[in-house]
């Protein structure tokens, strides 16, 4: 088996089908670019939800003379500065709590200007109405539940929220998108898998001359074969490394320059150049052995030698 009838075979068969073996490469591409940001996007999920869950802090609401009409656990009126301390003093005593924050009505109200200052309702907010609470951080975001079963209903306690609850839906919405991303990636590739398969059929057929003289010189299979598998693994190594340049194309021109995500959204520690580079050689890996093996599939099924 000779190396030079190998490549010399690949290029007859790159020429023949030129048009064929640039579409597998632009399909092959975009597939692998689309795997590729999907996996990178799921661990961008990820790393949000490591730095955010260990981030969300219980917050216990106290009742405030405008809870008393409206909030059944706050029906003897405003908390007393007797239960402030003794909610407080409960609150130091539980193992689960790491830190506790005092914010008072007016500090409450200014955050809440500051959040919602271009909404119509802000300016129909008094500092009276907004609630002190005590923000506590805990050792282990996951026992809100000790929180919540302690001092829900107690005198003085008008709510106890996670802040999880918001960020969950958050995180619902990017896992969500994620798994669509998963969806069109398994599209992407049956239909470059299809293309890969029907190219090659193409490409042994229009030399079916060539490989039925092999056949009857006593030529094996495996020989036979294994041009039309190293074009197909040739083209699909291609549409890998142009993947590989779009991912890195794409983490640049979103993240660092272009749309300069990190500076516009500092609060998200988006992936660095390292979780990009982990990943490209797995899309060369996939895109080398993606279209050999649908070659592979299509020779056994088509020259039956």
């Amino acid at each position: 088996m000779r190396l030079q009838f190998f490549l010399s075979e690949i290029g007859v068969g790159l020429r023949r089908n030129l048009t064929m073996t640039f579409a597998v490469i632009i399909s092959v591409a975009l597939s692998l670019a689309l795997a590729g940001a999907a996996l990178l996007a799921n661990k961008q999920v990820d790393s949000m939800k490591g730095y955010w869950y260990d981030k969300v802090q219980v917050t216990v609401y106290l009742c405030n003379k405008a809870d008393a009409t409206t909030t059944t656990s706050c029906a003897k009126g405003a908390v007393t500065d007797d239960q402030k301390a003794e909610i407080l003093k409960n609150i130091k005593a539980l193992p689960v709590v790491e830190k506790v924050y005092y914010e008072s009505s007016e500090a409450a109200y200014k955050n809440y200007e500051k959040q919602f200052k271009n909404s119509p309702m802000a300016s129909s907010i008094t500092p009276d109405q907004m609630p002190e609470n005590y923000r506590i951080k805990l050792k282990d975001p996951k026992k809100f539940a000790v929180v919540a079963s302690a001092f829900n209903g107690r005198p003085g306690v008008q709510s106890v929220e996670d802040q999880r609850d918001t960020l969950r839906n958050l995180f619902a919405l990017l896992g969500g998108m994620t798994k669509a991303a998963y969806v069109a990636l398994a599209f992407m590739l049956t239909v470059a898998m299809l293309l890969i398969i029907n190219t090659v059929r193409v490409s042994a057929f229009s030399r079916r001359r060539e490989t039925g003289i092999m056949r009857l010189v006593g030529a094996s299979s495996f020989y036979i074969q294994m041009p039309f598998i190293m074009e197909a693994a040739f083209a699909g190594l291609v549409g890998a490394g142009v993947a590989c340049v779009m991912l890195l194309g794409g983490r640049y021109f979103m993240i660092d320059a272009g749309l300069k995500l990190q500076e516009k959204i500092p609060l998200v520690s988006f992936l660095g150049w390292d979780s990009v580079v982990k990943v490209l050689p797995l899309v060369l890996l996939i895109g080398l052995l993606m279209p050999a093996l649908a070659a592979f599939i299509a020779l056994r099924r088509y020259l039956k030698v």
